[in-house]
């Protein structure tokens, strides 16, 4: 019960977190230069920032190729709640986890789409001749609310620690990487970075407040599934 609400607690904060960075980021130091004078919030630093990284296509390249890993796990999971539901006949025999799951994936896309529509900001640089929208940064959003899921399915579903272990170091590596390596290939404002960071740890959070406030009853104590035979379909 307390880590539910912590969770909850946690992703609430992280969304104000957000939301008023956001707020900020259209008020502070918002000066017309961006990409043919479009508005740029926290100027300065923003500017500044990319003034020292420059733009590194080869390391955008290799992120934006890298970015369909998550897409890969989403994928994973998709098929796992798919076998689940043609074993089981029934939507509601799937795994509550794995519902919960493919809805807090929607609602990523969703944040995504929201923004793309609405920008608040567009790019340092054009990406092959387009003005993209910029904040939050799209590729960090997808890596930092995916990558926490695939260590909290397989730390649920398998029973090797080993695994799990390689799992965890995989993902926290990673997401390091590609965090950073946006940050610094020069395709994005600072600023964008860290409200992708806010976005996808509040809604983290409260996804895993969704799934502890769902539990199966019968699954252990720990959470733990056993083994990953269970989640496609052998399990009741």
């Amino acid at each position: 019960m307390r880590n539910r609400k912590t969770c909850f607690l946690t992703g609430v904060t992280f969304i104000a977190l957000f939301a008023l960075l956001t707020l900020l980021i259209m008020t502070i130091d918002v000066r017309p230069v961006g990409q043919n004078g479009t508005n740029i919030g926290f100027a300065t630093f923003n500017t500044g920032f990319h003034a020292l990284t420059g733009a590194n296509m080869t390391l955008y390249t290799i992120t934006d190729w890298l970015g369909l890993v998550p897409i890969f796990i989403c994928m994973i999971f998709g098929g796992v709640g798919l076998l689940q539901l043609i074993k089981r006949k029934s939507l509601f025999k799937v795994d509550k986890d794995i519902i919960i799951l493919g809805i807090y994936y929607i609602i990523v896309i969703m944040a995504y789409l929201i923004f793309e529509m609405i920008p608040v900001g567009y790019r340092p640089i054009p990406i092959e001749g387009v003005m993209e929208a910029s904040y939050p940064s799209s590729t960090t959003l997808l890596v930092l609310s995916v990558m926490p899921t695939l260590v909290e399915q397989a730390g649920r579903r398998l029973s090797d620690d080993l695994i799990n272990k390689l799992i965890t170091i995989f993902a926290v590596l990673f997401s390091l990487f590609m965090v950073i390596g946006r940050l610094i290939s020069g395709v994005h404002w600072f600023t964008d970075i860290v409200g992708s960071v806010l976005l996808s740890i509040g809604l983290y959070y409260l996804y895993k407040g969704c799934v502890l406030s769902c539990r199966k009853r019968g699954i252990r104590g720990d959470g733990s599934y056993g083994v990953w035979r269970k989640s496609v379909g052998t399990e009741k």
